[in-house]
């Protein structure tokens, strides 16, 4: 018996080997992504709009908020493709500038202000990074494949430190978050453990940089608090198949995706498009989330 070796979680089991050493026809594996489970966590009906119906209702336009961690996430991506001499604090502002999205703002005056609030964070952030540590991954996809489910994410940032590897998710929202918030994050764990198999490489270390704060929240995970992650994946996948299977047999009529009435329905990009989510109460502004915070939701991303 081999010592000390690290072994990936999400590792196929036995069940799988006697199946595809002895023939039978496999089981199609549930296809998802953190954002495609949490979504279905969060409201079946919104999930079955936004995956299933076909055509796919219009959702509503680009909310600002979103525009802002977009050119946010842009400019931290497209900086490490800059050289080594030209990654500045400076340059990472410019990127905002230059990727900036103008949609979902009250008016011109309130988008520019933003613009440069973001580039103050990106600034102030990059001030601290090393433009010579490069990460082992931006933007990087990893996959993960189990016995339910074969899961496919992208993650922020992907940092060789040392020996293990540490996955880096960039917050833009105003509220700043806890390591109470990357240790029960779904998305982070999933990616951290689809890391560890891809690269053979042990990854525990998850964490959140938040830009408006400058702060980082942190965890460290275990094999098998990430097995344990990559169950609630597998758990929710079933439940969303089940309510996909019989989509596939009643369509619209299917009873399996309910509304679930709350807060997020004022923040739905389907809302209209749902009765139920209408009847709550009336829709945000496209710019609202920069003046209230929006509900704190499970982060996917």
């Amino acid at each position: 018996m081999q010592q000390g070796r690290a072994t990936a979680p999400g590792s196929a089991g036995q069940g799988a080997f006697v199946q595809e050493s002895f023939g039978g026809t496999p089981r199609r594996l549930f296809r998802a992504s953190p954002s495609r489970l949490l979504a279905w966590v969060d409201c079946p009906r919104r999930y079955r709009m936004q995956y299933l119906d076909r055509p796919t209702p219009p959702p509503r336009a680009q909310r600002a908020h979103t525009s802002v961690g977009t050119a946010v996430h842009n400019a931290l991506r497209d900086w490490w493709d800059l050289a080594p001499a030209q990654r500045t604090p400076d340059a990472g502002a410019e990127l905002v500038r230059t990727s900036w999205i103008d949609a979902g703002f009250r008016d011109a005056e309130q988008s520019l202000a933003w613009r440069e609030r973001a580039q103050g964070q990106v600034r102030s952030y990059l001030a601290d990074v090393h433009p010579g540590d490069q990460p082992l991954g931006i933007e990087r996809t990893v996959s993960l494949k189990t016995e339910e489910m074969a899961l496919q994410g992208r993650i922020d940032r992907l940092d060789d430190r040392g020996s293990e590897l540490t996955v880096v998710d960039y917050k833009t929202s105003r509220w700043e978050p806890t390591d109470d918030d990357a240790r029960t994050s779904l998305p982070l764990a999933l990616y951290a453990a689809a890391a560890w198999k891809m690269f053979r490489r042990r990854c525990v270390r998850v964490e959140l940089h938040h830009l408006p704060s400058g702060a980082v929240a942190t965890h460290e995970h275990t094999g098998e608090s990430l097995a344990r992650k990559i169950a609630e994946a597998e758990s929710i996948a079933r439940d969303a198949r089940r309510a996909e299977d019989d989509y596939a047999e009643h369509g619209v009529d299917s009873g399996r995706f309910p509304t679930s009435v709350g807060p997020l329905c004022q923040w739905c990009d389907f809302r209209a498009h749902c009765p139920a989510g209408q009847a709550f109460g009336p829709e945000k502004s496209g710019w609202a989330a920069l003046e209230d915070p929006a509900p704190r939701v499970r982060s996917s991303t």
